[in-house]
């Protein structure tokens, strides 16, 4: 009986540092067993410090490289986090469409941790018309629920509004990310049109310098919990216990002289194997 593994594909800028980006995907995805691919769209020069140079990827060198992942493999799970210019906005929602892909998260990065834009103008917009309603979830955090909603968020209230607003726009979900909201716990809480108030997922938060990548991280996890089979609930319950022990596992470690990277491989999961349907 032939097999394949449990595959995701990240589309994301890469980053030369090794602790957000491509690489945080594709770490998170080994990490918990399922096969990684990648679509880079922007290389970034940069370390724990600072965003020093930025190149962005062509729509057409975008388009080629997915379009050789999806012509060859099955993929169970898609991941975007920098999507730099409305043209590659535009670009991966072709895809999608071409493709089918199902299972689709989109961590709509638009800051480094270091506070260097990643992307052009009009880049909210692009993702309004083009991804809200082709992803299962999206993930902003505060930020940049903020700039995709248009109102500002002050309260718990302010959560449940901000998610009304991009679901009235087309998500048929919304995780906002807590961060520092609240000083004690690190709450996320996820919103559909299903349910009238959302979920929340508290954690304590922790204390760490090494917090670079965790957005990413946190995302990609949700799409590999996907891939493994998971609805979106539990994969984002998921996903957030396996960030949270990822964070706790690196805290004491110096990585760079600024902004460390989290440890991925606290636990690593063996390679899951999927029967091959006909």
């Amino acid at each position: 009986m032939e097999k394949r593994y449990p595959t995701a594909l990240t589309i994301a800028g890469s980053d030369s540092g090794g602790c957000a980006g491509i690489q945080a995907d594709l770490k998170t995805f080994s990490a918990l067993g399922v096969f990684g691919a990648s679509v880079i769209t922007a290389v970034t020069a940069q370390n724990t410090q600072e965003v020093r140079a930025i190149e962005t990827m062509s729509p057409a060198i975008v388009r080629q490289q997915a379009e050789a992942v999806l012509d060859d493999m099955t993929v169970d799970a898609l991941k975007t986090g920098m999507l730099p210019t409305p043209e590659i906005i535009e670009t991966v929602a072709s895809v999608i469409d071409r493709y089918n892909l199902k299972n689709v998260i989109v961590d709509p990065v638009m800051v480094a941790t270091s506070g260097a834009r990643l992307t052009d103008s009009g880049i909210t917009e692009a993702f309004r018309k083009y991804l809200f309603t082709r992803s299962m979830l999206i993930t902003p955090n505060i930020s940049e629920a903020e700039t995709l909603s248009g109102i500002t968020i002050q309260t718990e209230a302010d959560f449940q509004k901000a998610a009304e607003i991009m679901i009235e726009q087309g998500c048929r979900a919304v995780l906002i990310k807590g961060g520092h909201f609240l000083k004690e716990k690190s709450t996320d809480i996820l919103f559909s049109p299903q349910k009238k108030t959302g979920a929340v997922f508290n954690l304590t938060r922790i204390e760490s310098k090494n917090l670079h990548g965790t957005g990413c991280t946190l995302s990609s996890s949700i799409a590999a919990y996907l891939a493994l089979g998971r609805d979106l609930e539990d994969a984002v319950r998921l996903a957030k216990a396996y960030t949270y022990f990822a964070i706790r596992n690196g805290r004491m470690l110096i990585t760079g002289k600024g902004y460390g990277p989290v440890n991925h491989f606290f636990n690593p999961k063996r390679m899951k194997k999927l029967k091959i349907e006909n």
